[in-house]
């Protein structure tokens, strides 16, 4: 009876707990498994969410096209200065993924591509060689607290260089500090340095590219068709694509190659640790990144609902100078006068109504633009009165901008001439002196005329800027003029949007890159807006605020070759 009741009833194995359960009922630790699965992937979506809608919220933008214009403007150093800058941020343990969507934006899939591929070897060279010669008994320290050097140093002192190559195609380990860790183990310096220079190749070109498509909505790029977008679509999916298919099978080969270097000195667990391979989940990492979720979500929603204000702030770190708008010449009478008739005869001529430039054409006459330019420089700026003085510094600026394109044509847009020879350039004389195109704006335009309609007025040769106006600007009907070109561009939807339910304003950048002198003349932006948009003027007469927003700025050239509806 006693067998029969041991051959009905089993004792538990060796190893075995009473905590068994019974077949078909899963165990508590595998519910507890299962719950935090769902709790890891539901965190990681919250995630994702948050960084994306951040990234729609914030101005990143107006950062990529500042660093764009700098980068750009250095010409033939700017590939240069930017490996510099890799290899700096690389020995100082700075991630250089915006540098490498900087090279992509900024010079293209096979520059962009060779200049960070340049930097980020050079850089892990410098780290290794800090790492073997210099900071030796630092990075030794390092080492220690690291989980899983111990099995990589073992790997590598039997797989070399191919251990290197399978590491750096894993993202096992942090890139940076892959480069101090290798400076302590056997490998030499030249086949570490070649190694890592081909298998950083891939993420390399995968994150160039990124920066690539990003660099197309952003700054001096063209408008792209939709087959164009179509194929870099298709090219960045085909990327990712071979580029994960890559690190998964250097994940396998990495087990493999551990395993076979390791044998019985480095546990399973380790080598799983080191290749990321089915990590074992852990209560720690669940609650992590569950509390990053909440974190981001919270950051999220405030950015969204704030998105206006905190643009507004940033602009103001990547935008023109802020400055204090007055009258200086509100007083001053005009004993003499500027005869702007050149101009006039030319923007007729080659400007059609809604402000697109036949620059071919143009061309044709430079002679007689060079010819305005000259009476600009010639004018007696201080027996000019007020409206003169306006109007002598509007009609430079413009005749300037036009002079400027012809200079460098053929052009796809302003931004693709150099940065320093844009609007930084002192070469334009008006009055007697020389200025910039940014100083003739921020010096003498914006701080001497409490007048921000100029901003509808100065023209800076874009679609997304406001139109030409095909005529000069006179002293005797400036504010009539003015009030014409502020009028249109609150009547097109290239730079002003209202929707009333929900309420909601979308304005051209020009708002936001000038808000603070809209404010200072109307007390807000949408405020001033709503001086020339009757539907608007309603809402805020009801005490309705609208949610602000801002419109795509396309850098596109204002020829007629691109004209569109406005």
């Amino acid at each position: 009876m006693a067998n029969d009741m041991e051959k009905s009833h089993p004792q538990p194995a060796a190893g075995a707990t009473e905590s068994t359960s019974p077949v078909g009922k899963p165990e508590p630790r595998s519910r507890g498994l299962q719950w935090g699965s769902i709790i890891r992937f539901i965190s990681m979506l919250l995630i994702v969410g948050a960084l994306v809608t951040m990234l729609r919220s914030l101005p990143f933008d107006q950062a990529m096209s500042a660093m764009k214009d700098w980068i750009g403007g250095l010409g033939v150093w700017g590939p240069v200065v930017l490996a510099l800058l890799y290899v700096v941020a690389t020995v100082l343990f700075v991630p250089g993924t915006i540098l490498t969507f900087v090279a992509g934006a900024i010079f293209g899939l096979a520059l962009g591509t060779v200049t960070v591929s340049i930097g980020s070897t050079l850089g892990a060279c410098a780290a290794f060689l800090i790492a073997r010669y210099g900071a030796r008994e630092k990075v030794a320290k390092l080492a220690q607290g690291n989980r899983h050097f111990g099995a990589i140093d073992r790997a590598i002192a039997e797989g070399g260089w191919k251990i290197v190559g399978l590491l750096r195609l894993s993202p096992a380990i942090p890139f940076n500090l892959q480069n101090y860790l290798y400076g302590l183990t056997p490998i030499k310096f030249w086949p570490y340095a070649v190694t890592s220079w081909i298998a950083m190749l891939p993420g390399t070109f995968l994150y160039v590219y990124i920066g690539h498509v990003t660099g197309a909505a952003i700054g001096g790029e063209r408008q792209r068709s939709v087959a164009e977008w179509a194929m870099l679509a298709v090219g960045l999916l085909a990327t990712v694509v071979v580029t994960v298919y890559v690190t998964r099978l250097a994940n396998r080969k990495l087990k493999e190659q551990v395993d076979e270097s390791n044998q019985g000195d480095l546990a399973t667990s380790t080598v799983e640790e080191v290749t990321h391979d089915k990590p074992a989940p852990s209560l720690r990492r669940t609650v992590m990144l569950a509390v990053v979720a909440i974190v981001l979500v919270a950051a999220a929603a405030y950015v969204r609902w704030n998105a206006g204000d905190i643009e507004s702030k940033l602009a103001s770190l990547f935008g023109p100078p802020q400055v204090e708008m007055q009258e200086a010449y509100a007083g001053s009478t005009s004993s003499s006068k500027v005869d702007h008739a050149l101009l006039n005869q030319l923007l007729q001529q080659h400007v059609d109504r809604d402000g697109w430039v036949d620059y071919a054409a143009l061309q044709g006459e430079e002679d007689q633009l060079d010819d305005y330019l000259a009476t600009v420089a010639d004018a007696p700026f201080d027996q000019l009165g007020r409206n003169e003085k306006l109007a002598l510094l509007i009609n430079g600026y413009n005749a300037a901008t036009l002079k400027l394109i012809l200079d460098h044509w053929p052009v796809d847009s302003i931004m693709d001439i150099a940065e320093l020879q844009r609007w930084d350039a002192e070469r334009w004389i008006v009055g007697g002196q020389t200025w910039s195109l940014n100083q003739i704006e921020h010096e003498q335009i914006r701080p001497n005329f409490a007048e921000p309609r100029v901003h509808f007025a100065l023209v800076c040769a874009a679609v997304g800027c406001p139109p030409l106006r095909n005529e000069a600007y006179d002293a005797s009907r400036l504010e009539d003029q003015l009030r014409e070109q502020t009028e249109y561009v609150h009547q097109h939807e290239t730079w002003f949007q209202f929707a009333r339910d929900p309420p909601t304003l979308r304005l051209t950048k020009l708002y936001n890159w000038y808000g603070d002198d809209f404010e200072q003349t109307a007390g807000s932006v949408p405020a001033f807006a709503a001086r020339y948009s009757p539907s608007l003027r309603k809402v805020f007469d009801a005490g309705s605020v609208p949610a602000l927003r801002w419109l795509p700025y396309d850098w596109s050239l204002n020829s007629r070759q691109n004209k569109r509806p406005r």
